[in-house]
């Protein structure tokens, strides 16, 4: 790799901390470090990495730490590869022996792909697990309503159209709908 090497660090909720992230990356000698706290289970809204790709220049290189903090499926990693492969980017993590610009390097990077989605699958099974529990035990009542059910149907009541109420109450037309057919 001839360029220069930029950092991403990512956390998935406000309440964790970067710190260590950006240090490791400074120390594998990054020049510039983006951060962000999403979550990695979708690219869409992770507007600093997107930044970091649209700037790196053939011969550049992507650091991470790890490469769950690039991407937590293997659609989302295998996209980002293909698209840092096609400018000519490599990929790098300072915890994994993974770098793009090696034939090893991409195949421990497809493994671990793997590994990671897994993961997420695996979590996502205990999370859905432990709601139907509590569901059965009726500690878990969902997410409380966000439209007064009762308001829309006064002001229909009232003879206002669906455009009107859900203007009104600051919703969408189509919540107008559901309430109305329920």
């Amino acid at each position: 790799m001839t360029g220069q090497l930029f950092g991403y660090a990512r956390v998935s909720t406000t309440d964790q901390d970067l710190s260590i992230q950006i240090a490791a990356l400074k120390a594998a000698g990054c020049t510039i470090v983006r951060a962000e706290k999403r979550t990695g289970t979708t690219t869409d809204g992770r507007d600093e990495l997107r930044t970091l790709i649209d700037f790196a220049r053939k011969g550049d290189g992507i650091v991470v730490t790890r490469i769950d903090r690039l991407a937590r499926s293997i659609a989302d990693l295998a996209a980002i590869v293909k698209e840092l492969e096609m400018r000519g980017v490599a990929l790098k993590a300072t915890e994994q022996p993974i770098d793009t610009s090696s034939a090893a390097g991409r195949a421990f990077l497809q493994m671990l792909g793997v590994f990671a989605e897994f993961e997420t699958s695996i979590r996502r099974e205990r999370q859905m697990e432990g709601i139907a529990k509590a569901k059965a035990e009726g500690a878990y009542k969902g997410r409380k309503p966000s439209i007064d059910a009762e308001r829309v149907l006064g002001l229909v009541a009232e003879g206002k159209g669906a455009s009107e109420i859900a203007k009104v109450l600051g919703i969408g037309r189509a919540s107008v709908y559901r309430v109305i057919r329920a």
